[in-house]
């Protein structure tokens, strides 16, 4: 079975591309296991792979809660793929633990670059770019597909003191300074189309009444709780380009993988 949690689309890409070349036909939405709070056992067969983006040099702590309360009935063997924009550090380590947590031989966990879409902190790549960045990240997906055909562990990652102190002490510390939702808003672009609500993992976006127009008719806008887990959903994928998280996404490139022509 292969799990899969995405919030601006790499993840769905990587996960659909193995299901494809494995003919598995058994991709699992945690987005919508997450948003729904199911947490019901998972006939899973044998294998489990799990392909998540990297939140802080680590998988995202919403999926790893999700794994800790959710029983993998059948499942042996685990596999963690992890997609980033230049490095997943010490992960590797802290994924064999959520292993060994259920009971699962650790098959390894494979990094793949893929483009940026923390626009909170980071610059998102122009098209152009996006695109040769995947393209790059093809011959690594192939490998993922070829070790897990074959019942093969993943090489292991870099594991230097860089990695650790990054995955260890500075992962904490993003959750508890940056993780938060205050800064989102939207701007009079917004049409209060709701697309940031279905999107948002966390049910943590709501529409509410902004004001009444010139002709009276009531205005929604996105009203942001605290429940946020900064997958960048809500602002990459907004069809008007109408939320900003503060000042730090002003003039920024939105991305989301569904708007590149690949």
């Amino acid at each position: 079975m292969i799990l899969c949690f995405s919030g601006t689309g790499n993840s769905r890409y990587i996960a659909r591309r193995i299901e494809k070349a494995l003919n598995a036909d058994a991709l699992t939405d945690l987005n919508e296991k997450i948003k729904t709070g199911d947490t019901k056992a998972l006939m899973t067969g044998g294998d489990v792979l799990l392909v998540v983006p990297t939140y802080a040099w680590r998988i995202p702590r919403v999926v790893s809660e999700w794994i800790a309360q959710t029983e993998f009935t059948g499942a042996q063997r685990i596999w963690f793929v992890m997609n980033c924009g230049s490095e997943i550090g010490n992960a590797a380590d802290f994924n064999k633990r959520i292993a060994e947590s259920k009971g699962l031989r650790y098959m390894g966990t494979a990094q793949i670059i893929m483009p940026e879409n923390y626009i909170a902190l980071f610059n998102a790549p122009q098209n152009e770019e996006a695109i040769e960045i995947v393209k790059a990240a093809e011959p690594a997906i192939e490998q993922v597909i070829k070790c897990i055909k074959e019942g093969r562990e993943f090489d292991a990652p870099r594991r230097n003191i860089y990695d650790r102190f990054m995955s260890k002490s500075v992962n904490p510390i993003f959750y508890k300074l940056i993780v938060k939702s205050k800064a989102f808003s939207a701007d009079e672009n917004c049409t209060g189309c709701g697309q940031c609500v279905k999107l948002c993992p966390m049910n943590n976006i709501k529409l509410v009444s902004s004001s009444a127009d010139a002709e009276e008719r009531l205005v929604l806008k996105p009203a942001w709780g605290t429940a946020c887990t900064h997958c960048m959903a809500c602002i990459c994928y907004c069809p008007a380009e109408a939320i900003e998280y503060g000042k730090k996404s002003v003039g920024k490139p939105r991305y989301n993988f569904e708007m590149l022509d690949y």
